[in-house]
């Protein structure tokens, strides 16, 4: 009796232990999240544009549309210019909108620091903002080519100090006329008048313009020494 107690037990265990569970094996080792995949570039959705980014490279198409709404956005009037001989301080109209907010954006840009006075007529004119220099050339690639419609019609006279451009219905006008040169007259100029397009005048640094007229030109009337357009600034 007791044998058969004894196995009856011992068939008990056994089959309790095959029930069990076996523990699953563990490892020391991380498991890394498989970041390879590459997501798609985000794209700026046309609504978050800037405004340069929604028009540049500029053309004669799109320049009208773009200064329609730079100059609202930028409404400064005042601009310095560092030249070799000095600073000229400049106001520039706010009823010749275009032209001034094209004035505005360019300096805020620096595409004039680093240009010259490249034309100069005593008693007359000194014109500025032309340059030959590789990375002026290239600032003015990634603006654009255009050119701004004559605004006349304020009235403005073409008087000593005045800040004037050609019109761009002035024969050949890419030639003669470029949104990136201007010129500062001297002296009463009223032949001018209605052919030019006046947007500003020196408020200060008309003697900065004298010794300008003063340098000695070539038969071109391009200074036989450089006179630079150091830098432009806003002031406001």
């Amino acid at each position: 009796m007791r044998f058969f107690l004894f196995l009856f037990f011992t068939l008990l265990v056994f089959n309790c232990e095959d029930k069990k569970t076996k523990p699953k094996k563990t490892t020391n080792t991380i498991t890394k999240t498989d970041t390879s995949v590459t997501e798609p570039p985000k794209v700026k959705q046309d609504s978050i544009l800037t405004l340069e980014e929604k028009h540049l490279p500029l053309n004669d198409t799109n320049a009208m549309a773009f200064f329609s709404e730079y100059e609202k956005e930028n409404p400064e009037t005042k601009v310095r210019l560092f030249t070799d001989f000095g600073t000229i301080d400049i106001e520039l109209f706010e009823n010749t909108q275009y032209h001034r907010a094209n004035f505005i954006f360019l300096t805020k840009n620096k595409v004039f620091d680093g240009t010259q006075f490249h034309r100069v007529v005593k008693n007359f004119v000194i014109q500025g903002g032309s340059s030959d220099d590789k990375e002026v050339l290239k600032k003015r690639g990634r603006i654009g080519r255009y050119l701004l419609p004559p605004d006349t019609r304020h009235g403005h006279k073409h008087y000593r100090g005045v800040i004037s451009i050609p019109s761009s219905e002035i024969e050949d006008a890419y030639k003669l006329a470029s949104p990136y040169e201007f010129f500062i007259t001297q002296t009463n100029q009223h032949h001018l008048d209605g052919l030019y397009t006046i947007f500003g005048k020196v408020i200060k640094g008309m003697d900065v313009v004298d010794k300008i007229a003063e340098v000695e030109t070539d038969g071109g009337d391009w200074p036989l020494r450089n006179v630079y357009i150091n830098k432009v600034v806003v002031l406001k």
